[in-house]
């Protein structure tokens, strides 16, 4: 049992160990990449848009019909960023405008993001290529309308 302990207590330094060996830069860097992303959509600026996202970017969300059948909407960094262009979220008044950021993990050069905004929640996976944090993928989902 005392060896059992010992082998879990390890495991978990181990892992510990692994986590802390992300640079403070390396957690600036995906933060910034996060808030290129939501700000730039908030400013309509599609340069910050772009800067944040892959080129290979897949956004994806799941819509539900009446019927309970599922299907899979998908968005390319081209059509988000276009989308951005013609002014994103810029109608979306500045208190409303939520941009929470919480990097959930990192490991080597992968990175998972929670991003929660004025009405929907991102999931975004971040890479580091080339040097640079960039989103390659995004699942998100709509939050539920408040009720009047």
């Amino acid at each position: 049992m005392r060896k059992t302990v010992l082998t879990v207590l390890g495991i978990f330094l181990f892992v510990g160990g692994v986590h802390a060996q992300v640079s403070d830069a390396d957690r600036e860097a995906i933060k910034a990449t996060a808030l290129d992303y939501i700000e730039g959509w908030y400013e309509g600026n599609a340069d910050r848009m772009e800067r944040a996202l892959s080129p290979d970017l897949a956004k994806r969300i799941v819509r539900t019909n009446d019927k309970g059948q599922s299907t899979l909407q998908q968005m390319s960094a081209m059509t988000l960023v276009q989308y951005t262009r013609q002014g994103g979220g810029k109608n979306t008044p500045k208190e409303k405008q939520q941009k929470d950021v919480t990097i959930l993990d990192v490991y080597e050069n992968a990175a998972s993001v929670k991003v929660v905004a004025s009405d929907w929640i991102d999931y975004l996976q971040v890479a580091k290529f080339n040097g640079r944090w960039v989103i390659v993928n995004v699942l998100w989902e709509l939050k539920p309308k408040p009720k009047t």
